[in-house]
């Protein structure tokens, strides 16, 4: 399997989000040897989209000349397309944004009718995806945090989707937290691992990788004692 994986964080590989990724990418790899890109949506030349909607009435032609031309067939060239990244004002990385945005060429300006909605007709065939949003947030619960970008997540991918919502994740780049982060990890391989096999994760692992690691008042007051 072809995976490509869109990273938002301007830490690139430093990235407390990433680690979750690379666990994830591990299980995957335990299943079934995949072949793995990683794009860090920081390093490339995206200009934003400027609404012209000429991609969409020229057969995918863009205005601008940047790396999202090749982007663009990475992303139809895979089979797997895993974006990681950290909350920000509860949706994603501006880099990241930009490069979601600039996706427009894949579509047509022709709409049709799907469920109780209209989505845009396809100009390429990427109905062989999938997706997974492992996203992670600096606190330290789930609730009133990731919903926008989940909503976001879903509207733009309907089909073929796998959501990994993760609070606490700047424990993942803590020495000192790594008692309780080594066993999220390995937990996190484990759904890489049936992800691999059925491109589902049962419900009941599910919930515990999306779980804080500690307390929430714990949490909230070690991130609060280090507040100078």
């Amino acid at each position: 399997m072809k995976i490509l994986v869109i990273n938002g964080s301007p830490k690139k590989e430093k990235s407390d989000v990433m680690h979750i990724t690379r666990a994830f990418l591990d299980g995957m790899n335990d299943a079934e040897e995949n072949e793995v890109k990683i794009i860090h949506a920081v390093d490339q030349h995206i200009e934003y989209c400027t609404g012209c909607f000429s991609c969409m009435r020229n057969g995918g032609e863009c205005v601008h000349h940047d790396d999202m031309r090749g982007i663009l067939e990475e992303i139809l060239d895979s089979d797997l397309l895993i974006w990681s990244y950290p909350l920000y004002c509860y949706g994603m990385p501006a880099p990241m944004k930009a490069l979601l945005d600039r996706t427009l060429p894949l579509s047509s300006m022709a709409m049709h009718k799907v469920g109780d909605r209209y989505e845009h007709v396809g100009q390429a065939d990427f109905s062989h995806l999938r997706y997974v949003m492992i996203c992670g947030c600096g606190f330290p619960n789930s609730k009133h945090n990731f919903e926008p970008a989940v909503a976001q997540f879903k509207l733009c991918f309907p089909n073929n989707h796998t959501i990994i919502t993760v609070p606490e994740s700047p424990m993942f780049n803590a020495p000192e937290a790594q008692i309780v982060t080594i066993p999220r990890l390995e937990k996190i391989k484990d759904a890489g691992r049936q992800f691999a096999k059925d491109f589902t994760i049962r419900d009941e692992l599910m919930a515990e990788i999306t779980s804080p690691m500690i307390p929430e008042d714990q949490y909230a007051q070690i991130v609060n004692g280090t507040v100078q």
